[in-house]
């Protein structure tokens, strides 16, 4: 299975601070958790559960991460069949009920950021979602989440996906 990265950056993007990131992220996979639960029908339905998602609001009321937020759960929704064979893939064949949803959904956006993030290196990805088990997960979460991302990562690195990232 070849696949190709797409930079799916903004020109604004490239110049947003990491700590809005984190908070897209946060915020992100909160709405892909929901989605597990009420899953949207089309692409319209999908934003309009994006837009009853929490935002992280900063100064002057200006959203924080929200449009990084947006491109992972649009990304994530319109590439999941994709991404979920690369999870089960390099799970060692765990099927995907069996994955607590924590796990699935910081999965999902991980594996998504390495796929089709290309302006986002490895290393950032495994580690924000790191984080995310930390925050959200039990005490496995972190182990679990970091052998199936280290293993995919490797892969990456070793050239058997046309992607072209930053450690």
């Amino acid at each position: 299975m070849a696949l190709a990265a797409q930079s799916i950056m903004t020109e604004s993007e490239e110049k947003k601070p990491v700590a809005s990131r984190r908070k897209g992220r946060k915020q992100a996979f909160e709405c892909l958790y929901g989605l597990i639960f009420e899953s949207a029908a089309d692409a319209r339905s999908l934003r309009r559960l994006f837009s009853r998602c929490p935002h992280d609001v900063g100064e002057g009321d200006e959203d924080t991460g929200g449009e990084f937020a947006w491109e992972i759960v649009s990304g994530v929704w319109d590439n999941q069949r994709e991404i979920d064979a690369l999870i089960v893939r390099f799970s060692k064949n765990w099927k995907l009920s069996r994955i607590a949803k924590v796990e699935l959904t910081i999965l999902r956006l991980a594996v998504f950021e390495i796929l089709y993030r290309s302006d986002i290196p490895l290393r950032v990805t495994l580690n924000e979602a790191i984080e995310l088990a930390k925050r959200y997960g039990d005490e496995n979460s972190r182990n679990f989440i970091n052998g199936i991302l280290d293993a995919i990562a490797k892969a990456v690195d070793n050239g058997e996906f046309e992607i072209h990232k930053d450690l």
